[in-house]
């Protein structure tokens, strides 16, 4: 996914730059970058660091005194190398974006066609922070090329651009990634979660709207385009990406992962001696069951991060499984001889997590039962990169059907139906596959209600297939 945030003060923007872009490094893991603004220099000082395998601070802590003047932006990016500073007829800016885009190789064709050239390549490819700021030039101004941009790319795209006298902050069409701006007694910040806001001193002043353009200036914010009627809103912000303490929509992740949890607790009827979360987007919905079904809440298993960066991901799946097995420590003392619910936000494979119900019994787990957060899931993301995989039979749900049905696209209607018998075949090959107990999904139904927004206002893509704007 990635995450971005940006200052505009009247007094130098550094410090409060660089613990704001590190306040969201759980949202990516490849790309660090952050560029300043001297208005007396009228100097733009841009740094790009790799954070696959060490923490974004760790990068930049050490040059931070290059870096001068009062407002500037940044990014954790989970893609490419950001930001890219432009110099243009409509004058030189800087640029991050939280963006997917689909169909890059055909708007790459016609940025070529138009005589225009790319410089910055992320990966040998062509880098898509760089596609949007080609575009956004080709019209007059920066409104009318944001929305050329909102038009013609199939995916997701939200935008800061720095420029000589401010930043303007473009949400993402349908809003679909989220955009907050904050204010203290000398400026306004604007990020992808107000979390960022608590320990620099800012206040939540205004969540941008889907499609919404906003000028930021260290005076205050200006309207350039009113924010659309539709917006779909991921609802895996609040199930798995979100930092707990962060608002979406004027909506909490923890509150809304208690509430996925208690509707869960409230309705179970097993019989298991505690519940514990696999940390950590488990533990707010852990924590909901054991309220819900009026059951002790332990730690099972803890993570251990004091030596494993957040960032580290290898590319290779395998690795990838193992070192999120490293990350994760059983308590024997307290799995022995117990019955024994473990609280998760998704299945997507089953192959990480099948390793972690291996392991819950070899330490003594007497059963293993799973919940997870979500209904599961039949489709690849097509918005925001969360299980991206260009195979959707790398879902373990669309191996399962292939195997009953022959045809992994059959009767999909059914299988995401709780109350069918598809449905609860679907669930049974899952579960023998984990080598639980027992398995059991949250609805769509207990998403919107603990989330709280209309179904219509949040994507759900991930579970039925439904959006629009695709």
């Amino acid at each position: 996914m990635g995450g971005f945030f940006g200052v505009v003060s009247t007094k130098p923007c550094i410090s409060d730059l660089f613990y704001g872009v590190d306040y969201h490094s759980h949202l990516g893991t490849r790309r660090g970058g952050i560029v300043t603004y001297q208005q007396d220099a009228k100097l733009f000082r841009r740094s790009i660091h790799n954070i696959e395998n060490t923490y974004f601070r760790t990068k930049f802590g050490d040059e931070l005194g290059k870096f001068q003047g009062n407002s500037g932006i940044g990014v954790i990016s989970d893609t490419d190398a950001q930001p890219i500073v432009v110099n243009s007829h409509l004058g030189r800016f800087a640029i991050t974006t939280v963006a997917k885009i689909n169909n890059i190789a055909e708007l790459e064709k016609e940025c070529l066609d138009a005589n225009q050239q790319f410089t910055e390549l992320s990966s040998g490819a062509t880098n898509p922070t760089e596609l949007v700021a080609l575009m956004i030039t080709r019209k007059h101004d920066f409104v009318e090329g944001i929305q050329y941009v909102y038009n013609k790319i199939k995916g997701s795209c939200s935008m800061l651009i720095l420029t000589e006298d401010g930043i303007i902050a473009a949400r993402d069409y349908y809003g679909r990634t989220p955009i907050v701006i904050g204010k203290n007694h000398v400026g306004y910040a604007v990020a992808s979660e107000n979390h960022s806001f608590a320990n620099l001193d800012y206040e939540t002043e205004y969540f941008v709207g889907p499609g919404e353009i906003v000028k930021v200036t260290a005076n205050g914010y200006q309207q350039l385009l009113a924010p659309n009627d539709k917006m779909q809103i991921c609802s895996f912000l609040w199930i798995y990406y979100g930092y707990p303490s962060v608002n979406y929509e004027d909506i909490n992740v923890e509150s809304a992962r208690y509430r996925l949890g208690y509707a869960m607790g409230k309705t179970d009827d097993t019989e298991v001696d505690f519940v514990a979360p696999i940390p950590d987007s488990g533990i707010g919905m852990a924590i909901g069951y054991s309220n819900g079904k009026q059951i002790p809440y332990q730690r099972g298993i803890v993570k251990y991060t004091p030596t494993w960066s957040r960032s580290f991901m290898p590319s290779n799946q395998e690795q990838r499984e193992h070192v999120a097995k490293m990350k994760l420590l059983p308590n024997r003392d307290l799995l022995k001889g117990k019955r024994v619910v473990f609280c998760d936000d998704s299945i997507v494979r089953g192959t990480q997590l099948r390793d972690n119900v291996k392991m819950m019994y070899e330490y003594g787990a007497k059963e293993v039962h799973i919940r997870i957060s979500c209904p599961p899931l039949l489709y690849g993301c097509e918005f925001l990169n969360f299980s991206a995989s260009k195979n959707v039979l790398e879902l373990i749900t669309r191996r399962v059907i292939k195997e009953l049905e022959g045809d992994d696209n059959k009767n999909l209607e059914r299988y995401m139906d709780s109350t069918t018998k598809e449905y609860a075949n679907m669930v049974e090959i899952i579960r023998k596959h984990l080598g639980v107990d027992t398995l059991k999904f949250n609805t769509l139904d207990t998403i919107t209600n603990s989330i709280g927004l209309p179904k219509d206002r949040i994507c759900t893509h991930c579970f039925d297939g439904s959006s629009f704007g695709f």
